[in-house]
């Protein structure tokens, strides 16, 4: 059997006692992206289809992400770089008018994006089990991969408009069976009429893999706080908050850090 020093008794390591080892989650590589995505086509059930087979002009309420699918696979001949194919599965939120000057109709519908992007993620060939019943039949190409981490900010809805639709088509992407439910129903085929969206999308992503990390440790966590125990009347509660001076006396132009102004203005 090999000789595998222990780092935590090396002369590097300030100490035995104060220093463990622990499996983390460790970021190799990541990257952030800001996305317009335009006149992306939205689908809708049957019942919403037929609002917009009405329909003279919609306007964009808001945009949601309801699941992004995620995928990893080695890239060829680039050891260590991945590729991290994510699909984005957006529910859209609009108002159609049927005739001018009446009321609108609020319906949602589903727009999918698919993007790919690649990540450095280490070399692993190492097949990974555990006592956890979900990790016992792992299978060992999967688990030599890293693992991807994707997040995604609340959607900016930007426009939508009415368009002609040649042929009926569907999402290039399979419709997994949590965003049919979400709809109650079945997503229908694009009819005559259809609509496109543009919606803006913040992203970032991740490469991980869990490593054994030698990290100091001080002391146990041992809250120092009194746990207090909250009241049911909502008077006393509001007394707690702070008058919001800010909201009514926003501060001087002369008053404002210039290096912090471009934030503030965001």
């Amino acid at each position: 059997m090999p000789d595998i020093k222990n780092p935590a008794n090396s002369d590097n390591a300030d100490s035995a006692e104060q220093s463990f080892c622990i499996d983390a989650d460790r970021v190799y590589d990541s990257c952030g992206d800001k996305d317009c995505l335009s006149e992306m086509r939205v689908f809708f059930t049957e019942a919403n289809q037929a609002v917009i087979n009405s329909a003279v002009s919609v306007r964009i309420r808001e945009a949601n992400i309801l699941n992004t699918v995620v995928n990893v696979e080695p890239v060829t001949y680039h050891c260590g770089f991945y590729s991290v194919d994510m699909t984005f599965y957006f529910e859209i939120v609009l108002d159609v008018f049927t005739s001018d000057g009446s009321a609108p109709t609020t319906i949602n519908g589903l727009s999918v994006f698919a993007k790919r992007v690649i990540l450095y993620g280490g070399s692993g060939n190492v097949a990974v089990f555990s006592s956890e019943p979900e990790s016992t039949c792992a299978d060992p190409d999967e688990s030599s991969l890293p693992v991807a981490k994707v997040q995604v900010a609340q959607p900016m809805a930007l426009t939508a408009c009415l368009t002609e639709c040649c042929s009926p088509c569907m999402p290039s992407a399979a419709i997994p069976d949590c965003v049919t439910d979400y709809f109650g129903g079945a997503i229908v085929p694009s009819q005559a009429r259809s609509v496109l969206a543009t919606i803006g999308v913040f992203t970032i992503v991740q490469l991980k893999r869990t490593v054994q990390m030698l990290i100091p440790a001080f002391d146990f966590c041992v809250p120092d706080k009194e746990c207090v125990t909250s009241t049911d009347n909502p008077c006393d509660m509001f007394s707690k908050v702070d008058f919001p001076v800010e909201q009514f006396f926003p501060p001087n132009l002369a008053d404002i850090d210039p290096d912090n102004i471009e934030t503030c203005c965001n």
